[in-house]
């Protein structure tokens, strides 16, 4: 009988080889999948979308985000992901889909993303010109603040794209969300799309 293997494997874990990338001297992009996170989409039932964002409310005590903006929560991220709808992004299983199914029983349905997608960050002082390669959002700061998200595409990729707090240098931090099974191809436009301005590469299980 053949012996299978059940363990939990990145969908970049031949693709990603951590350290320096691209042109050598300097580094101005810092790719770095984040690891092990647990996310819950959270999809209003049809006419349910006010109940809905009055259970977010009292569940997390922030306001649900009702435009493409994310709200922080008590170790958790609430990303707008659509019309009425958000992930809940966290880690160490305090906000999995067992523990918040009671609070929205009654006006939303949940659903487990946390294998199904693929978290990378993007940071640095060319974070945006690699971007600008890939997307046609507008992601100069007055437009795209710390707290902005979009549900856009990369390289003919769905993604869902935000902005969080800078780096200690000042510099912008992104975070993407790509359906694992399109992360190691979009993975390899990223190094490309970034190897004339140096990459550093890793991995983190640090969501902040």
């Amino acid at each position: 009988m053949a012996e299978f293997s059940w363990e939990t494997r990145s969908p970049l874990d031949r693709a990603l080889v951590s350290g320096p990338h691209g042109v050598h001297g300097g580094v101005g992009v810092t790719l770095t999948e984040i690891r092990n996170f647990d996310l819950v989409q959270v999809m209003a039932r049809r006419g349910k979308a006010a109940d809905m964002a009055s259970a977010a409310k009292a569940h997390f005590g922030v306001a649900v985000p009702e435009t493409p903006t994310t709200a922080g929560a008590t170790e958790a991220t609430l990303i707008w992901s659509g019309p009425d709808q958000f992930f809940v992004l966290s880690k160490g299983g305090r906000h999995q889909v067992a523990s918040l199914s009671p609070a929205f029983a009654a006006s939303a349905s949940l659903s487990d993303q946390s294998h199904a997608r693929l978290l990378i960050r993007i940071s640095g002082a060319k974070a945006r010109a690699l971007l600008a390669k890939l997307s046609s959002i507008d992601l100069y700061p007055a437009t795209f603040p710390v707290g902005a998200a979009a549900a856009t595409s990369m390289d003919h990729t769905s993604v869902t794209l935000w902005r969080g707090n800078d780096a200690p240098d000042g510099q912008a931090v992104f975070n993407v969300l790509v359906f694992a099974t399109f992360a190691e191809s979009l993975w390899h436009t990223m190094l490309d799309s970034a190897a004339e301005y140096g990459i550093e590469i890793g991995h983190s299980e640090d969501l902040a």
